[in-house]
């Protein structure tokens, strides 16, 4: 279970450097000075336009990058005065594949990242709830290469999301290859998995304009080459991340294929039965027919034998049909 942000009104203050981490109250946070070796990490959940214009002034961002946390779910990607924002679509799973979309809203400056979501989202917490030994990594960062961090964290709801539908396939699957037809019933949920790789697409492909907007040449103008790296390989994640996705909607296609094969087969082993019951009733008829036909015989004379005769005659060779039938594999 995720918790949410402790601070007051849900925003929580992390102070990172290269010793460790510390928590600020944001009463305290317009008088912070910070240092060239410290980053500060303002997480913001579902809070309060008061709240949030608190965060603005005492960090010095522009009032108007303040509307890039509401309105809008589109994925976008701007820079302004020396800061950038970047909002982003997370995966929260729900169940039946039922997978909802979380808005995540970053705004990076100089040694400063504050992130934005009206829902708890689960990898922030676990960047949020880490040990102290791992926050010292987070506070070598610069904000650049922290954002690229929670970017990267990001992608990796989407990763999830497509492990889970894997499974899924595979249950599919195996129910369909199982002794029990699946019949129809088998339908609804191939709809099901249908539409969810279709959305994860949806979700996930108007991010382009981020990943790749990060990883030109011109996005880090001081020249670093190791930000410059950090965002690049971000980008090959992201296409790696489609691939995923893709893929996702092509093990769907694949399971209808094999929905549909089955279900020949099955068809045509009923066709088989009804063939081989077809023969041997007409058989049957041929017998009871030259029976039926208008002509003197002796055996027509034997009354009640020959009635009993003739049908056991008839009995004999539907037998016969059978066991046939279940050596060769006809039934």
């Amino acid at each position: 279970m995720n918790k949410a942000p402790d601070g007051p009104d849900g925003v929580c203050i992390t102070l990172y450097r290269d010793s460790g981490s510390k928590q600020i109250q944001l009463d305290n946070l317009a008088s912070l000075r910070l240092a060239d070796d410290e980053l500060l990490w303002v997480d913001a959940c579902g809070s309060g336009q008061e709240s949030l214009r608190s965060v603005w002034d005492a960090l010095g961002l522009k009032g108007n990058s303040l509307d890039a946390c509401h309105g809008s779910t589109n994925p976008r990607l701007e820079k302004f005065a020396g800061c950038f924002i970047a909002k982003v679509v997370a995966v929260i799973p729900s169940e039946e594949l039922g997978f909802r979309g979380a808005v995540l809203t970053i705004i990076a400056g100089p040694n400063f990242v504050v992130t934005h979501h009206d829902e708890q989202i689960d990898f922030l917490s676990d960047i949020r709830d880490r040990d102290p030994g791992a926050a010292c990594d987070i506070g070598c960062l610069g904000e650049a290469s922290f954002v690229a961090a929670i970017l990267d964290w990001h992608l990796s709801t989407y990763f999830a999301a497509c492990a889970r539908f894997e499974v899924e396939i595979e249950r599919l699957e195996s129910r369909i290859l199982s002794d029990q037809p699946p019949g129809r019933s088998a339908l609804p949920q191939l709809c099901a998995l249908r539409g969810a790789a279709s959305r994860l697409r949806r979700m996930l492909a108007p991010h382009r304009i981020v990943f790749d907007g990060l990883s030109r040449a011109d996005f880090v103008p001081d020249g670093n080459e190791d930000v410059a790296r950090h965002l690049r390989d971000l980008d090959d994640r992201f296409e790696r991340a489609m691939d995923v996705v893709e893929n996702a909607r092509e093990l769907v296609v694949g399971s209808f294929q094999l929905f549909s094969t089955q279900t020949e087969l099955q068809t045509n082993e009923r066709m088989k039965l009804l063939t081989f019951v077809t023969v041997v009733t007409g058989l049957l008829a041929v017998i009871a027919g030259a029976l039926g036909m208008n002509f003197e015989a002796n055996f027509f004379g034997a009354k009640t034998l020959g009635f009993w005769l003739a049908v056991l005659l008839m009995a004999s060779l539907g037998t016969a049909a059978v066991v046939i039938g279940k050596r060769r594999g006809w039934l």
